[in-house]
């Protein structure tokens, strides 16, 4: 159970959505969802990325002194 929702709300819920919206503008919203997602893993990974290349960046001017 996600936020204390069943498997048959949720159900309900997405039965409701694609009455609203209609199967083909659905799809295109969990697509855009879907890519949205992974590019902020993609951005949380290049920042640790870029973090731990300033650290090692801080650590080697401090031995430098």
């Amino acid at each position: 159970m996600l936020f204390g929702i069943g498997f048959w709300e949720w159900v309900v819920i997405l039965s409701i959505l694609l009455l609203l919206f209609g199967a083909g503008r659905v799809s295109k919203i969990a697509e855009d969802l879907g890519k949205s997602f992974s590019a902020f893993k993609q951005g949380m990974k290049n920042a640790d990325k870029s973090k731990k290349e300033n650290n090692k960046k801080i650590k080697s001017k401090n031995n430098k002194k």
